[in-house]
């Protein structure tokens, strides 16, 4: 799975044709580390392309421009666009029924 930083994004567009869920993570956070397998684990339906946006550093301007306010927080960008997000929850990170909504809107591209 591709890592982003925030050069592959151009103000709030990914600059990538084609739908991509990005997954906003921290390396310090526990809901990232418990969430990124499941996450990479749509791989296998290969119904869009999965990445990484590292935003382990506060200073991260990815932060602010796409209002991340909960790691981990899924964006699906279709043709550059946000299409759809789901960000974290305080204190539990994306479950089970945020993961299978994304499967769903990934795959219907």
């Amino acid at each position: 799975m591709e890592r982003f930083g925030a050069e592959a994004f151009d103000g709030d567009r990914l600059r990538r044709s084609g739908t991509w869920a990005v997954v906003f993570l921290a390396d310090w956070c526990p809901f990232c580390r418990s969430f990124a397998p499941k996450f990479a684990a749509l791989e296998k339906e290969g119904a869009a392309n999965l990445a990484v946006a590292d935003v382990t550093d506060e200073a991260s301007p990815l932060w602010d421009r796409f209002e991340v306010k909960v790691v981990p927080t899924v964006i699906v960008f279709r043709d550059g666009a946000v299409a759809t997000r789901h960000n974290g929850r305080f204190a539990r990170g994306l479950g089970e029924r945020d993961l299978a909504a994304i499967s769903a809107e990934i795959a219907a591209k």
